[in-house]
């Protein structure tokens, strides 16, 4: 089956190139993407060193299984999952799915280095490139007009939802979502900062705002990103200033809105190396830190801000457990309660995608999304 795909040559640059995709095996699912979220890793990838199909988030119609899938048929609906959970490993059976020990390319490997394109258990001729097998990031490769993928790696839906809002659930919603809900279980009447208000941090504060937490304040650098905040759930606003070392400063404004104390927790969405210490200055004795962008550089922390008995967790995807919390996000969707269709600021052609990239970094999105010819 002939397709199209986003490829990455991993020295910077990418194009639109034809793709020739096969007949699924086994446990394999072929999808036909009909939207695919677009994430700053999806940036990221140009410089993995590798070409690749990019893209790791999307929804789309099961258009062919392998003879041992049981989970889903043809012209089912799914939304894809990144952190593919082998449901074997102890970490699975720990209920674990997001740091499997077989399947997921974050543990397995660290990013920059390969982690997130290695093959793991993917079939790389599945899809050739120039003839040739090409690896797809996260084992998915979204921006395409089919993935082939893992019985595992597939959510089926039957909610009442665009395939541009359901796509942008598999990753920065779950893991905005998820470290508020399954990794700082914030309770009801609470107070929560959170730092960075990009479509996770978007997340963060919408899981805040559905656990109940009484004041929820967001705090960025951009103003008009403050505006958005308020509309997903913020009830109060912080202007960072750049120049703010650690955002000490802001921590300062934070404490003053939180009965001097601090916020109960805290939680970090700017994915900046310089900034992976600052909620621990934001939060109570005893409060939670939560680092949700992923930062993977070594950083220096000031001890005194662990006192006393905080708590600092970097949890992976917001513990997401796909078959499981897939269904409550979609389920808080349909009630009304989560807030995607608003999250998608912007719909974008195949071929728009330099455009997407470029109003992301500008920040002028909650969430772009590539819709593909339907």
């Amino acid at each position: 089956m002939l397709g199209r795909a986003a490829i990455t040559d991993g020295k910077g640059n990418f194009s639109i190139e034809n793709i020739e995709v096969s007949q699924p095996q086994k446990d394999e699912v072929l999808v036909k993407m009909m939207a695919a979220g677009i994430c700053h890793t999806d940036y990221d990838s140009l410089n993995w060193n590798t070409p690749l199909v990019m893209g790791h988030e999307g929804a789309g119609i099961v258009e062919a299984v392998g003879n041992e899938v049981t989970t889903v048929k043809v012209g089912d609906k799914v939304v894809l999952n990144w952190a593919i959970p082998c449901g074997k490993c102890f970490q699975c059976q720990e209920m674990n799915q997001n740091i499997c020990e077989n399947n997921s390319p974050v543990t397995v490997g660290n990013q920059t280095s390969g982690g997130a394109i290695s093959q793991g258990h993917a079939r790389l001729e599945s899809t050739l490139y120039k003839g040739k097998g090409i690896q797809r990031s996260f084992n998915l490769g979204t921006i395409s007009t089919h993935a082939m993928v893992k019985e595992n790696a597939v959510v089926k839906f039957d909610t009442p939802i665009s395939f541009a809002s359901a796509a942008i659930i598999g990753c920065g919603v779950m893991t905005g979502y998820g470290s508020v809900v399954n990794t700082a279980q914030v309770k009801a009447g609470s107070s929560v900062a959170v730092l960075g208000t990009g479509g996770v941090g978007l997340s963060v504060i919408q899981g805040a705002r559905i656990s109940g937490a009484e004041k929820i304040i967001a705090i960025d650098i951009n103003p008009l990103r403050l505006e958005m905040a308020k509309r997903f759930g913020a009830t109060h606003t912080i202007v960072a200033d750049k120049n703010d070392t650690n955002l000490l400063h802001a921590a300062e404004e934070v404490k003053e809105m939180t009965d001097g104390r601090g916020a109960d927790y805290a939680f970090e969405c700017t994915a900046i190396p310089e900034l992976g210490a600052a909620p621990l200055a934001m939060i109570r004795n005893a409060g939670t830190a939560v680092q949700v962008s992923g930062i993977e550089d070594k950083i220096s922390i000031d001890m005194n801000l662990f006192q006393w008995d905080k708590i600092y967790i970097n949890p992976l995807y917001g513990r997401c457990r796909p078959q499981i919390d897939y269904p409550i996000l979609l389920n808080l969707y349909k009630k009304g309660d989560l807030m995607l269709d608003e999250m998608v600021t912007r719909k974008y052609k195949f071929e728009d995608l330099p455009k997407a990239f470029e109003d992301m970094l500008a920040g002028r999105n909650a969430k772009g999304v590539i819709i593909f010819d339907q």
